[in-house]
Order: structure tokens, then C-alpha cells, then sequence
């Protein structure tokens, strides 16, 4: 069984090719177990170090808690490959936030340096789908 958190639908009827450039795409792909060893080996400051207080409050509980946080480790790391940069070098993980919009759809907030990158490579718009099972989360990232 999948459970899917977001599809960003395209009507095609009322979609113009030329109004929006694809600057990159990126998808990831993580074994929720790897995240759960590092929330047990690591605890609360691996948790602190790469999710924002709003993303840590929304991630609920057990098992559940795990895949989300899992599909928002994701949704960063694919981020992060199209911006071009090394995570925990040139970017932090928490100036990159994965938002829930009212409509159920994953949103990203940049902040800081993630930002001035995206900014100065033109990326106005961020395509994103998080998708996960019991042992793996996958994400996928489109900038435009």
C-alpha cells in the first residue's frame, strides 16, 4: 500500500510550455529504517539539526512520524542536489522548511543561503511530491 501526500495535477488543456523553464529536477529515495537508526542513535539533536520546529510539530507519532520525517529528508536532499550544493556545507537543513499548504500539497520556504542560490539561479516556483511505504520514503523536487 502507498500512501501518496501530494500530486501536483497538470491540466494540459490550460498548461503553456513557455510560461515556465525547468531549471532542475531531483528525486531521492531513503529506507525508513535508515532514519529511524539515526532518530535512535542520534535523538533529538539529529532531529533539531535537520527539521524546523513547524516540521518537527507536524510529524505526529510512531511509525508514521518516522515516514514523514523520512519524506521531508528527502524532499531536502533533492532540494539541495538542485541548488547545486552540498548539505551541511554551503546550505543548512533548516533554511530549507517543507510546508503543507491547506490543500494538502507539500510547499517549500527557503531561507538564508538556500535562498540567495535559488534566487540567483532564477527559481521562482518549486514543484514537489513526497511518497512513502513502511520501509521507504521518496520525494521528487522540480524547480522552475
Amino acid at each position: 500500500m502507498f500512501i501518496i501526500e501530494s500530486e501536483i495535477p497538470i491540466n494540459l488543456l490550460t498548461f503553456e510550455p513557455d510560461a515556465l523553464k525547468a531549471i532542475g529536477h531531483s528525486t531521492n529515495i531513503v529506507a525508513i529504517s535508515f532514519i529511524k537508526k539515526l532518530i535512535e542513535t542520534v535523538g533529538r539533536s539529529f532531529e533539531m539539526q535537520w527539521f524546523t520546529e513547524r516540521e518537527l510539530s507536524a510529524s505526529g507519532f510512531g511509525n508514521h512520524r518516522i515516514q514523514y520525517l523520512a519524506g521531508r529528508f528527502c524532499v531536502k536532499k533533492a532540494v539541495f542536489q538542485i541548488l547545486g550544493v552540498e548539505y551541511n556545507q554551503d546550505c543548512y537543513w533548516l533554511d530549507l522548511e517543507v510546508q503543507r499548504l491547506p490543500t494538502g500539497q507539500p510547499a517549500i520556504l527557503l531561507d538564508g543561503k538556500c535562498q540567495e542560490i535559488a534566487v540567483a539561479l532564477g527559481i521562482t516556483k518549486w514543484l514537489v511530491s513526497i511518497s512513502h511505504v513502511s520501509s521507504y520514503a521518496t520525494a521528487s523536487a522540480i524547480a522552475l
